[in-house]
């Protein structure tokens, strides 16, 4: 299958391009930076239309690419979150619309964060979308990636939560206070973590590329969430250090200000849509995760 993919760059679609390749997948490389020894087609997604080229023999087409949202949220990078995943998700349709030859597929990041903070409550894909700005952006980019349903191409969104892999991701900020045995729960430890392995996010999204009938939204979650405080005890006992600092919610606001609500926000979200489908995980328990990715 011919594939474009954007984000390419990223700790997640690095590790992507490596498991397409292996499965005999041609790619091609479409954003700011090029991939050694893969096609490469320049695009600033926030400033126009990608080019032609780029999609011409696309038989799938994966979108990555958006601004990073762990960072200290000022106006401007509020506007790059925005942007770069609403004007960039509308600037590849409109192109798409403009291929006498589309492709049959595209998948599309998206984010838990569609749901907002909400408790305990058990959220699946049917579960109505949250409150606050980034539950906003994740509505509003969506959208854009569903108008390529009416161009005939099958539109899958991928709800990605905390990705749990090597050499990067979440873990890569966690792992340093942890090993030096400062590691500890973040505010009052209750809210819900829904995390996932990087084997089984890259795994929904080869299943939804090669099945025809997965379209929509898929929660990109392992099946059993886990609040902060027993994630925090479970990486203690994975690196074999005590975990029983806490940073206090006060503190994480002075350091990150308004983005410390999605650290401190509850989401306990089920992969319903995965698990209907047949979907089958490698890593649906988080101490196996865990032990995996910290494998040396």
């Amino acid at each position: 299958m011919n594939i474009t993919l954007t984000g390419a760059s990223g700790f997640l679609g690095k590790r992507l391009i490596e498991r397409l390749q292996a499965e005999g997948h041609t790619l091609r490389v479409l954003g700011r930076r090029p991939v050694a020894g893969l096609p490469f087609s320049q695009w600033d997604s926030m400033a126009g239309e990608p080019p032609e080229e780029s999609l011409a023999a696309a038989d799938a087409v994966i979108h990555l690419a958006g601004e990073p949202v762990a960072e200290r949220w000022t106006p401007e990078v509020k506007r790059r979150i925005r942007d770069s995943r609403i004007l960039g998700t509308r600037h590849l349709v409109h192109a798409l619309s403009k291929q006498s030859r589309r492709p049959a597929v595209l998948i599309s990041a998206s984010a838990i964060g569609i749901y907002g903070s909400r408790g305990d409550e058990m959220l699946t894909e049917s579960s109505r979308p949250g409150e606050g700005f980034l539950a906003q952006v994740t509505a509003d980019w969506e959208k854009e990636a569903d108008l390529a349903e009416a161009l005939g191409i099958r539109v899958v969104k991928i709800r990605t939560g905390v990705v749990l892999g090597k050499d990067g991701g979440a873990l890569a900020k966690m792992l340093p206070p942890f090993k030096m045995g400062a590691g500890g729960k973040l505010g009052s430890g209750k809210q819900w973590m829904s995390w996932v392995h990087i084997d089984d996010i890259i795994g929904m999204m080869l299943f939804a590329l090669g099945n025809k009938n997965v379209r929509g939204a898929w929660n990109g979650t392992a099946p059993h969430p886990i609040t902060n405080e027993d994630f925090t005890r479970t990486l203690g006992e994975a690196v074999h250090r005590p975990a029983v600092f806490s940073v206090p919610a006060f503190a994480l606001k002075l350091m990150f200000g308004e983005m410390a609500g999605v650290v401190l926000a509850s989401q306990r979200v089920l992969p319903e849509a995965a698990r209907i489908a047949g979907y089958q995980f490698r890593y649906p328990e988080l101490a196996a995760a865990l032990q995996d990715v910290l494998r040396d």
